[in-house]
């Protein structure tokens, strides 16, 4: 089932999101309708908090990026297979150069800016079968990862960008929680204030 995606604006993206129990029945479920909501507006990758539920849940599958030219044999065979889930997600470790890379959001439809984040991530996780995994994460994957997690606690990609650059992008900011933007995927826009 295909969830409609919260936009910028809306409460529960800036709420720190809460560990979920991995038995829950519901899970395989909801895991399955982020992806398919993911795949239906084309990112590679969602957390939960943007179809609109608090709970440390976040997708990816980064294969997109595997069409790159620039890439070698063994990094786009990595993007190829690298459909994953991550539940109660938990950072251990950030280290390396901080990089520059061009960010989006499907919560923040139509604004691209370069966000500078650490090249190599250490995570512990649980996937969907409950097994625990203390895994690291370097180059576009650690990339997509850290930008998911921090949408478990409650930052977006925006929240990282200097102060002048978040003032010059604010009237699109406004205009996407006001419901202004065009998108090819179903959103929900933050109940207006009267």
């Amino acid at each position: 089932m295909i969830l409609p995606i919260v936009a910028y604006g809306s409460p529960v993206l800036k709420k720190q999101a809460e560990p979920v129990d991995i038995r829950a029945d519901w899970l395989e479920d909801f895991v399955n309708d982020m992806f398919e909501t993911m795949y239906k507006a084309s990112g590679v990758g969602l957390a939960a908090p943007q179809v609109d539920k608090s709970v440390r849940i976040f997708v990816i599958d980064p294969k997109p990026f595997a069409e790159w030219k620039e890439l070698s044999d063994q990094e786009r065979l990595q993007l190829e297979n690298a459909k994953m889930v991550f539940i109660n997600a938990r950072m251990i470790n950030e280290e390396g150069e901080p990089e520059n890379f061009e960010e989006g959001c499907l919560s923040i439809p139509g604004i691209h800016e370069k966000v500078k984040r650490p090249s190599k991530i250490t995570l512990e996780y649980y996937d969907l079968n409950g097994n625990l995994h203390k895994r690291t994460f370097d180059g576009i994957i650690a990339r997509v990862i850290q930008h998911e997690y921090d949408h478990i606690e409650g930052i977006l990609f925006t929240d990282r960008l200097s102060p002048i650059k978040k003032r010059m992008l604010q009237r699109k900011l406004d205009k996407i929680s006001r419901g202004e933007v065009q998108v090819n995927y179903k959103m929900k826009f933050p109940k207006r204030k009267r």
